[in-house]
């Protein structure tokens, strides 16, 4: 077994190496997001540190699907450096064995990955919950008639009333409250009826109700309503399903599974989410595995940059397979759970069969 210090060593370097990548990763995609931000505000009067805010917020949501690749890329860099030093070799030499080497990476993937799902992806659901009244508060403060959102959130429904999509720029409590909207209606002769332009809406029973609203009518012209009432077919659940599926926290997907049955609704989106936070460990685990399967070569034989890309592809093609496995438990095709497990497990065992057959013969 590998002593322990030699073990500590081999932990602390893959987890600086994976941390430090994912550190860079999201704040490359904090610098993208307050650039893209900056362009939705437009003309608001919004303070930097208002932004800055909305953006630390919002970054744990984004930066979330970051972690397999932050985990494939530091341990193809951590594994190559320590071939490159020849600690990897000084290592064999000693009698220890790649598995026992590969033993601190593998455990502490499986602990990020129990982190991941218990404790960051629940802080990130809470955190874009913030940023959504963040946003819903921005755009509020309306600049000029029919001010756009800058794109939003779109719904789509139909109606007593007839067809209607909806805008908005940022939606709170799943979507059942809206700011910045925008409602085009439509009659049965598929032509617009209506443009409305209103400060907020909140869902009721049956009926969206728009606060300080604005109405565009062709031949009428424009009109001013403080509250004004758009018929809508959606409920609450929909609405949530549509809008935030995804933002649900790990500890709160039990709960709406059921409560999503108890109302006939459809629960596979949650499920689905559900097994792939619970698979997560797996699938970083199995991302060690494929980082190991392409880059414990010793680095004097060369081909390294054969090696990296191998990795690259080996990792990119898991992801590509793991979001094409969740499209189809998406749409009812697979069962969740093997949607969510199925990837990761066989990127594992495609990970532990080529180790076997250059270690082991």
């Amino acid at each position: 077994m590998i002593g322990r210090t030699l073990g500590f060593y081999f932990g602390r370097r893959f987890m600086s190496s994976v941390l430090g990548i994912f550190v860079s990763c999201v704040v490359l995609i904090m610098m993208v997001d307050f650039l893209e931000m900056s362009r939705r505000v437009g003309e608001r009067d919004v303070d930097s540190v208002t932004l800055l805010v909305l953006i630390l917020y919002r970054a744990p949501f984004f930066t979330e699907q970051l972690l397999p690749f932050a985990v494939l890329f530091g341990a193809i860099g951590t594994f190559l450096t320590l071939s490159r030093r020849l600690e990897l070799v000084v290592a064999r030499a000693a009698g220890i064995s790649a598995w026992q080497f590969l033993f601190p990476a593998c455990l502490l993937a499986v602990l990020l990955g129990v982190f991941s799902t218990t404790v960051y992806n629940p802080m990130s659901a809470e955190f874009k919950e913030r940023a959504n009244k963040i946003e819903a508060e921005i755009f509020n403060r309306q600049t000029g008639l029919f001010a756009s959102t800058g794109g939003g959130f779109w719904i789509r429904q139909q109606s007593v009333d007839g067809q209607a999509i909806i805008q908005a720029g940022a939606k709170v409590d799943g979507g059942r409250q809206l700011s910045g909207v925008n409602v085009f209606l439509f009659g049965p002769d598929g032509k617009l009826q209506e443009r409305i332009e209103a400060r907020n809406a909140t869902l009721e029973d049956g009926a969206w109700r728009l606060s300080e609203a604005r109405v565009l009518t062709p031949g009428l012209g424009l009109q001013s309503y403080d509250t004004y009432m758009v018929a809508t077919n959606l409920t609450p659940n929909q609405i949530e399903e549509t809008l935030q599926s995804d933002t649900v926290p790990f500890w709160n997907l039990p709960g709406a599974i059921e409560a999503a049955r108890r109302v006939g609704f459809g629960v596979e989106r949650y499920r689905l989410q559900y097994q792939a936070l619970l698979a997560r460990p797996m699938l970083l685990l199995a991302m060690v595995l494929i980082a190991a399967s392409v880059s414990l070569r010793v680095f004097r034989f060369g081909g390294i940059g054969q090696t990296i890309l191998g990795g690259v592809a080996a990792g990119f093609l898991l992801y590509v397979f793991t979001k094409l496995a969740e499209d189809l438990g998406e749409a009812g095709i697979v069962h969740p759970i093997i949607a969510a497990w199925f990837p990761a497990v066989v990127g594992a065992l495609m990970g532990v069969l080529i180790l076997l057959h250059r270690e082991d013969g």
